[in-house]
């Protein structure tokens, strides 16, 4: 089980640096966006915060994932940005919905692994 831990952290660590580096440091021109997604995309970048935000959310848990520190802490803050990411793709672009499935197992799957430490957070005293 700790092996499989580690292989699906590492990945979705990967995954998310990658994404975040790319976009926060504009190193990849971005493609010209058509209907729902430029409206979509439009709104994001209109709120000035939100996009940057969202990356640096993305950055900060990537680091988490793939230094193995604060792991409970890093998939409960980017559970949210996986469930938008799904939704993302259910409801706008379904050619990404097997990456987007994929990193929302990967996010279960660590917090089902560190359910002991959540705990806490669901007793009512």
């Amino acid at each position: 089980m700790k092996i499989a831990v580690l292989i699906v952290r590492i990945l979705m660590g990967l995954m998310f640096l990658f994404s975040s580096v790319v976009v926060l440091f504009k190193l990849v021109p971005q493609p010209e966006l058509t209907g729902d997604i430029k409206i979509y995309m439009d709104g994001l970048n209109a709120s000035v915060y939100m996009m940057t935000t969202i990356k640096v959310i993305e950055l900060v848990c990537a680091v988490a994932f793939i230094a193995g520190r604060f792991v409970p802490l890093a998939t409960i803050f980017i559970f949210p940005i996986n469930v938008n990411i799904l939704l993302f793709h259910i409801f706008l672009a379904p050619e990404g919905l097997v990456v987007a499935i994929l990193l929302m197992i990967g996010n279960l799957f660590l917090a089902y692994y560190h359910r002991d430490k959540y705990i806490a957070l669901f007793s009512s005293k």
